[in-house]
């Protein structure tokens, strides 16, 4: 294109945009033009115009854009520019960042692990007054300690899943004559008859940049959890018990009859070692060709769907609970996300304060799959049956509720060696001999 013809256009574009905004027609790159927003719920966090935050998270795609649809009504009341960066080697490369003094003014931390480290290290900065008492109204005691360290609340969780549950298609089942197994040995009944057709019965992809092998240890985590309670998965958790106690043992074994074994997995894809190779986000999907009866994975396995996939009791995939011994008993395992801050200015807390509100979560849950423990939520807001499922289990007093033993470890263990150990044990290495290396690797202070 000639130069006098693109100077006439972005005089034409400059034209546009000055008459766009004497219409009071918000300029946000970030987000679709707003025309009549509501600005009444979010007086509350009052006016910092010319302002930005910061935001650094593993969150992208998809995710992102709607974490970004979510905010964007708060961040043009407040006038606030909510800059977020979504990458998927987050957890490698939070470190980084912060060690080279370019930390983000808030992060969203999938481990409380990680979140302790840098708050023991005196990088994060306390909780304000609005966020603790947001915190206290919308979780649970136990929800709000994992993100409180020597005493001081430093985030509130951003999201909740639940990672107990296996997605299977109703269909699939109901031609086959099979039931949704209520205990271990009804699953294991399921899984050898669909394999005894000559279908391999589960699928799993554990690939997942730099946080791969993380689907592993959450079978793992699951399995035990099921097998010995929730004071031996503690205990264990805490390091009370070594990494490679028998018990862990006979749980690593117990989901090494599955994942390790080439007539169990790998369902649509091939051997079970094929596992290492196929990102999680794909791992589910030959459940819709038939190539597959069942695959664990948690809630938000719900955002992951091809478009179109309908969920529910009667729709082309469900879920139901992993089971244990007693149908009587579920234990859940869970995980989730925080914020926590960096930095500690008015516009920085007024963000954190929207987060840790009712109104983040709801709002969000309107928009597509999303779950979360905020006692505030809505459940007719849920966008699924599982979603609905998993938010009544959050808030169910009765949950034997544990969080993701990986992400409250210590960072180099939770996110470091369980997930490399996790790899090279489904590439074939023994459960003694990695669990023995993880017991090694666990820090000595």
């Amino acid at each position: 294109m000639r130069f006098g013809a693109r100077l006439a256009l972005a005089v034409i574009a400059l034209a546009l945009a000055a008459l766009a905004t004497a219409c009071g027609v918000p300029q946000d790159s970030g987000s679709q033009s707003h025309t009549a927003v509501d600005c009444g719920p979010y007086a509350r966090y009052g006016k910092h115009p010319g302002t930005k935050v910061t935001v650094y998270a593993e969150n992208r795609d998809r995710e992102a854009d709607l974490f970004e649809e979510t905010w964007a009504d708060f961040a043009d009341c407040t006038g606030i520019d909510v800059q977020y960066e979504g990458d998927g080697e987050f957890e490698a490369q939070i470190q980084l960042r912060v060690d080279g003094g370019s930390a983000p003014d808030v992060a969203f931390f999938p481990q409380p692990g990680l979140l302790e480290r840098f708050a023991r290290a005196g990088k994060l900065k306390p909780a304000s007054a609005g966020v603790v008492a947001l915190a206290k109204q919308g979780w649970s005691a136990d929800w709000n300690s994992y993100a409180t360290v020597n005493g001081t609340l430093y985030g509130t969780p951003l999201v909740a899943n639940v990672k107990s549950f296996v997605w299977y298609s109703p269909k699939f089942f109901r031609d086959r004559g099979l039931s949704v197994p209520r205990t271990w040995s009804e699953l294991m009944a399921v899984t050898e008859k669909v394999a005894a057709s000559g279908l391999k019965p589960w699928c799993a992809g554990i690939e997942s940049a730099e946080a791969t092998g993380w689907p592993v240890t959450d079978w793992i985590e699951d399995v035990l959890l099921r097998q010995q309670g929730t004071d031996v998965y503690d205990r264990w958790v805490a390091h009370k018990i070594p990494f490679n106690d028998p018990r862990v043992i006979k749980a690593m074994d117990t989901v090494g009859s599955i994942l390790k074994n080439d007539r169990y997995a790998n369902g649509g894809f091939g051997p079970a070692r094929s596992m290492a190779s196929i990102s999680f986000q794909e791992a589910g999907r030959p459940i819709l060709s038939g190539d597959c009866a069942m695959h664990r994975q948690a809630s938000f396995y719900a955002d992951m769907w091809p478009k179109g996939t309908e969920i529910g009791p009667d729709k082309d995939v469900y879920a139901f609970l992993l089971p244990g011994a007693d149908p009587a008993h579920h234990p859940v395992l869970g995980g989730g996300v925080f914020t926590a801050a960096f930095a500690d200015r008015p516009e920085v807390r007024a963000y954190q304060e929207y987060l840790a509100s009712a109104d983040f979560a709801n709002a969000r849950m309107k928009k597509g799959p999303f779950v979360s423990a905020n006692k505030g939520v809505d459940l007719a807001n849920a966008a699924t049956p599982v979603d609905r499922l998993s938010i009544q289990l959050l808030q169910d007093p009765r949950t034997q509720f544990r969080f993701d033993g990986s992400d409250l470890m210590p960072a180099s263990v939770g996110a470091g060696t369980f997930w490399k150990g996790s790899v090279d044990w489904i590439a074939g290495a023994s459960t003694r001999q990695v669990a023995d290396s993880i017991e090694r690797s666990w820090p000595s202070h």
